[in-house]
């Protein structure tokens, strides 16, 4: 079975073998009280990476949300979200409105509609916070973080930004370089940095290990831990997420800019062959592929057509869109040879003839 569900980007798998042992998963205790030792340093090299003053760790990013959410919830604050936000996004903000904060959302990637709702918002003293994504992989394209944090600095406000998808991925702009260098996220790609940008993400996709980051300002990051509720009332990340993080980093510094020239190679391979084949697909050059079917071609049929012949897909529904796409999540460990065939695999499901000859024999 060809896999291509996977948003391991770089292929990381972190085996027991190959972590730092520890003789207790967990220390038993709330974050806020104790921590496994060597996590200010891994949350230090890791804010360093995406390019902030100061990290703290947390099992998800619904616990970061939560507690970011239910901070400021309290506070003379009005939000404002990007509607092609993730979903987890989505779930901070109900706490938000359990709690009578003003959330309103503006149209996907337009910071001139944010313009236009801020200019138009009642002047009651609330400070803006805008949260978005970092990588859309619906429409494939970087959010205007440039654009957008011009109009949050415009009206005193904050910048709040998931950027999940791009950890790992992007990094500062250089030649020869499609995802830039070091993997630090979409703040490294536009260059930006300071106090009034929060920095949010889980470091489950292109590093591999399954727990989150919060990072941004001193004085930002240091409000956040003395108020937060998750990091008093829910474990923290195990010793064994801590010491895969380690690994990510140490990787990461060592090959990942090697890693990600990859990865590269694998996104090219695979939509080459898709334009000779008469296809194409939504993602430029991230790894997430959605496959633009022809007209009248169902997609729901071409995912099972797929998987009958061994190859897993991700049947996915935009979140910046009505419609639901076939995509295909590229990975370092694709082989050259695994990718054609998936792409010969796949302009024979769109067709559908190969299936009704099986059917005739």
């Amino acid at each position: 079975m060809l896999d291509f569900t996977s948003a391991l980007y770089l292929g990381l798998e972190h085996s027991s073998g190959s972590l730092a042992p520890w003789e207790r998963l967990t220390l038993g205790t709330p974050a806020i009280l104790e921590e496994p030792p060597g996590t200010q340093e891994t949350s230090r090299a890791l804010a360093e990476l995406v390019g902030c003053e100061r990290g703290l760790f947390a099992r998800s990013t619904l616990h970061l949300f939560w507690d970011v959410f239910g901070a400021l919830a309290g506070r003379p604050v009005a939000f404002y979200w990007d509607e092609g936000s993730y979903p987890v996004v989505r779930w901070g903000f109900e706490r938000v409105v359990a709690r009578g904060g003003p959330v309103r959302s503006f149209p996907h990637h337009s910071p001139e509609a944010l313009a236009r709702l801020l200019a138009r918002a009642p002047r009651q003293g609330l400070r803006p916070v805008v949260v978005c994504d970092g990588w859309c992989p619906g429409c494939g394209a970087l959010a205007p973080l440039d654009a957008y944090l011009e109009v949050v600095r415009a009206h005193g406000g904050l910048l709040i930004l998931d950027d999940t998808q791009a950890l790992g991925v992007f990094g500062m702009p250089g030649p020869g370089l499609p995802y830039g260098a070091g993997g630090g996220g979409s703040l490294r790609w536009y260059g930006i940095h300071g106090p009034d940008v929060l920095w949010c993400g889980s470091m489950a996709k292109a590093l591999g290990v399954p727990m989150a980051l919060m990072a941004g300002g001193a004085r930002v990051v240091a409000r956040y831990e003395e108020r937060s509720e998750t990091r008093m009332h829910c474990s923290p990340p195990s010793v064994a997420d801590l010491h895969a993080a380690e690994h990510a980093v140490a990787i990461n510094r060592r090959k990942g800019d090697a890693l990600r020239e990859a990865l590269a190679l694998r996104v090219a391979h695979f939509r080459g062959r898709l334009r000779r084949s008469g296809l194409s697909s939504v993602g430029g050059r991230f790894p997430v592929q959605r496959i633009q079917l022809p007209r009248g071609v169902n997609p729901r049929a071409v995912h099972e057509r797929l998987h009958r012949r061994g190859i897993r897909t991700v049947l996915q529904r935009s979140r910046c869109g009505p419609e639901v796409s076939v995509s295909f999540i590229l990975t370092a460990r694709h082989g050259a040879e695994e990718l054609t065939h998936a792409v010969e695999a796949l302009v024979e499901a769109v067709d559908g003839r190969q299936q009704r000859r099986t059917r005739h024999e």
